[in-house]
């Protein structure tokens, strides 16, 4: 590939990976072509890209941004998974993914905002950012909860009389 090839494809990688904080690296070369098509209709469904990058063009592309953790970790055949909902939603897909096709080798992903990498098979069994959503509520909400229990329990009642006993006094 002449020079000139090379820098072309790196900036259409660079455009295209322009502003993508998270990813995740996986291989599929191994899949024959029928299971191929089905692993990406399935990520196309959940609206998660699937492309093959060349590692040292890509490389070069992600030199200067979020995601040169993953760069440096690109090694065999790669490929760059991006979009859905969250990359944790990304990572449980391709990791049920890899339970029908066990010829698909999870690599590793990088999460907003981190400096390292991580294994996409550790950050499958992450929680997703609407799975922490609902545990803060959750604990938001508790001592409010146990509150109102409190007032509406026999105990809560008792207060209550004693509360208007000493009112009338």
């Amino acid at each position: 590939m002449s020079k000139v090839l090379k820098e072309m494809v790196t900036d259409v990688l660079r455009g295209r990976y322009d502003g993508v904080e998270e990813a995740c690296v996986v291989d599929i070369t191994a899949l024959n072509v029928a299971q191929t098509q089905d692993v990406r209709r399935k990520l196309i469904e959940k609206s998660i890209s699937c492309r093959v990058v060349k590692n040292s063009l890509a490389r070069r592309a992600f030199a200067e941004g979020p995601l040169k953790p993953l760069g440096s970790r690109l090694a065999g055949p790669c490929a760059l998974l991006t979009g859905g909902d969250s990359i944790v939603e990304v990572a449980k897909t391709v990791a049920s993914l890899a339970r029908l096709y066990p010829k698909i080798v999870l690599k590793d992903g990088l999460l907003k905002g981190e400096l390292e990498t991580i294994s996409v098979e550790d950050m499958s069994r992450m929680k997703s950012r609407l799975e922490l959503l609902g545990d803060i509520a959750g604990l938001v909400s508790g001592p409010g909860r146990a509150l109102a229990g409190a007032m509406s329990s026999p105990q809560g009642k008792i207060a209550g009389c004693l509360k208007a006993m000493a009112d009338k006094e």
